[in-house]
C-alpha cells in the first residue's frame, strides 16, 4: 500500500575502514548493487593495497558484502600500469549475464577514465579508455544498459568541455551522441550523473551546471537513443527551485520524474523536486527547512521508489547529528527523516552518505556511508528495514516473446510456477537467488509472479513485453 507507515530498523552490515586509504581520506563510497548470487557489490573512490602507501592516492576498490556482513575486496584499481583505471565516481550496474559494469575517471591509456566489466570473482576487463577533457570526456557516473549497449554521461567532453552523452557497444565502440555547450547544460565532473530510460524509450538526465539563464544551476534533458536532445527545464536557484541536480532521476507512479538538488533553495542546502514530461518543475521539499537542519542537507545521489510507493534517499549532512540522514517522501509530499547517521558511539554507524539507496529483493533497503564506521574511518555498508515484503526483480525489465529473462529473488529453491501477467512461463531455478525464465507467447505488459514454497512473490515493476 502506498504511503503505509512502518517501523524502521537500522543495522550496520560492516565497517569499510579496512579498504580506506591511510587516515581515512578519499574514501567516497558509491551505491551498492545486488548480484545474482544475492550478495551486495560496491565501489570506493579511494583505498586499496595498490595505493596503500599514498594517503592521497585515489585508486579505489570493488568489494562484496554478504547479507550477513562479510566483507571481501574483489578488485583493487590501478593495476597493470593503471590500464584498468582508477578513482571511480559511481557504483556498478548488474547485467543479465551476472557480470557488472562501471566507470572510472582515471587511467594511463588515454588518461580520461574507463568503462569496465567485472565478474563477481573480480576479473576486470576495460572496454574503452576515454580521451578526457576536450575530447571524449571522462565518465563521472554509472552506465545504463539497453539492448546490450551502454549509455552514459561524461564530464569535460566535447569542444566546449561541457560534457557529452555517449553510447558504447560491448566490443568497445564508443560513439558521442550529444555534446553539451553550457546553454543546454554543463557537466564538469565531481557529480556522478546517470541516465534513466523511460517506457517511451527516451533517456532522461541531469546536468549539475549550465542553464539557459545566467546562474549555471543545471538542467533536465530528454534524449533519444540516437542522441537527439531537448532541454526540459532549467534550475534558476530562485526561491525553492534548487541548484546542482545530482545523481539522476527516478520515474514516479504518476509518470512524472523525481530528483534532488545538492544545493540551492532557501537555505542553499538542496531540495527534492519533480518535473513533468512536458517540463513543469515543482519543488516538493527544501532541505534545512527545520531547526538545525534536522531534516538533512545536501542530498547527493537522487532517490529511489520503494515497493510501498514512497521515495527514499540520503543526505551528506544535516539530520539530528549533522552527519547526514536517510529520508522518506510519500506520494502526497509528506517528508520524514527515518535515520540520522552518527547516532551510535564513535559514529560506528557511519556518516555522510554520498550514495543512493537500493531496495533488495528481501524488501529491505541497503546503502553506504563514506565516513565514520569505527577504525579506519572509511564508512559503512548498512541495512534499513521498513517491514516491506520480499519481491522479485527481472533483468532486463523488458523483452520480446521468446526472450530469456533473469529473475532475482530470495529463497527461490523449489519454485513451482512463473507467470508473466498471468501467462505461464517455462523456467529453470539456477540458484536460491536466481531463475532463468522465457517470456511466454500471449504475454502482455504486467507484473511477473513467482510461486515458491514460502509464498507468492511479485515483481517490483511491470515487465514490458516488446512487439
Amino acid at each position: 500500500m502506498a504511503g503505509r507507515a512502518s517501523a524502521q530498523t537500522f543495522t550496520v552490515l560492516t565497517s569499510l575502514g579496512t579498504v580506506a586509504p591511510p587516515g581515512g581520506g578519499g574514501n567516497l563510497v558509491w551505491s551498492l548493487v545486488q548480484g545474482l548470487d544475492g550478495n551486495f557489490y560496491g565501489v570506493t573512490n579511494g583505498g586499496g593495497g595498490v595505493c596503500a602507501n599514498n594517503p592521497f592516492a585515489t585508486c579505489g576498490t570493488v568489494f562484496k558484502v554478504t547479507p550477513a556482513g562479510k566483507l571481501t575486496v574483489i578488485h583493487e584499481f590501478c593495476q597493470n600500469s593503471c590500464t584498468d583505471g582508477g578513482a571511480p565516481f559511481s557504483g556498478l550496474l548488474l547485467s543479465p549475464s551476472g557480470n557488472f559494469y562501471g566507470t572510472t575517471t582515471q587511467d594511463l591509456v588515454n588518461h580520461g577514465g574507463t568503462v569496465y566489466s567485472i565478474t563477481p570473482s573480480g576479473t576486470v576487463t576495460s572496454l574503452v579508455s576515454f580521451t578526457g577533457g576536450g575530447g571524449q570526456g571522462t565518465p563521472y557516473g554509472p552506465v545504463t544498459e539497453v539492448n546490450g549497449n551502454f549509455y552514459g554521461i561524461t564530464a569535460l567532453g566535447g569542444s566546449a568541455e561541457d560534457g557529452t552523452t555517449y553510447k558504447l557497444t560491448p566490443s568497445g565502440t564508443l560513439t558521442t551522441l550529444h555534446t553539451f555547450n553550457g546553454t543546454n547544460g554543463n557537466q564538469v565532473g565531481l557529480v556522478p550523473e546517470g541516465l534513466l530510460q523511460a517506457p517511451n524509450g527516451d533517456f532522461y538526465g541531469l546536468t549539475p551546471f549550465g542553464t539557459q539563464s545566467s546562474n549555471t544551476c543545471g538542467t533536465i534533458f530528454r534524449m533519444s537513443t540516437k542522441g537527439a536532445t531537448t532541454t526540459l527545464a532549467s534550475f534558476s536557484n530562485t526561491g525553492a527551485q534548487g541548484c546542482e541536480p545530482a545523481g539522476g532521476l527516478v520515474l514516479g507512479p504518476d509518470g512524472d520524474f523525481y530528483g534532488t538538488t545538492l544545493s540551492g533553495g532557501p537555505a542553499s542546502d538542496g531540495n527534492i523536486f519533480k518535473v513533468t514530461p512536458a517540463g513543469t518543475l515543482t519543488a516538493l521539499h527544501n532541505f534545512c527547512s527545520q531547526d538545525n537542519c534536522a531534516d538533512g542537507s545536501q542530498p547527493n545521489a537522487g532517490m529511489i521508489l520503494g515497493t510501498d510507493g514512497n521515495f527514499y534517499g540520503t543526505t551528506i549532512s544535516g539530520g539530528a547529528t549533522d552527519h547526514g540522514s536517510i529520508f522518506q517522501l510519500t506520494p502526497g509530499g509528506t517528508f520524514k527523516v527515518l535515520y540520522s547517521f552518527c547516532s551510535q558511539a564513535g559514529c560506528a554507524d557511519g556518516e555522510s552518505s554520498y550514495s543512493a539507496l537500493i531496495q533488495a529483493t528481501d524488501g529491505n533497503f541497503y546503502g553506504t556511508t563514506s565516513d565514520g564506521g569505527g577504525g579506519g574511518n572509511g564508512g559503512t555498508a548498512f541495512k534499513l528495514s521498513m517491514g516491506l515484503a520480499p519481491f522479485v526483480e527481472s533483468l532486463p525489465a523488458y523483452g520480446k516473446v521468446g526472450a530469456q529473462v533473469k529473475i532475482l529473488g530470495t529463497d527461490l529453491t523449489g519454485t513451482t510456477g512463473v507467470t508473466f501477467d498471468g501467462i505461464t512461463a517455462t523456467f529453470k531455478v539456477e540458484s536460491p537467488t536466481a531463475i532463468l525464465a522465457t517470456v511466454p507467447a500471449g504475454a502482455t505488459t504486467g507484473k511477473i509472479q513467482v510461486d515458491t514454497p514460502g509464498g507468492t512473490l511479485v515483481s517490483n515493476v511491470v515487465f514490458r513485453v516488446l512487439q
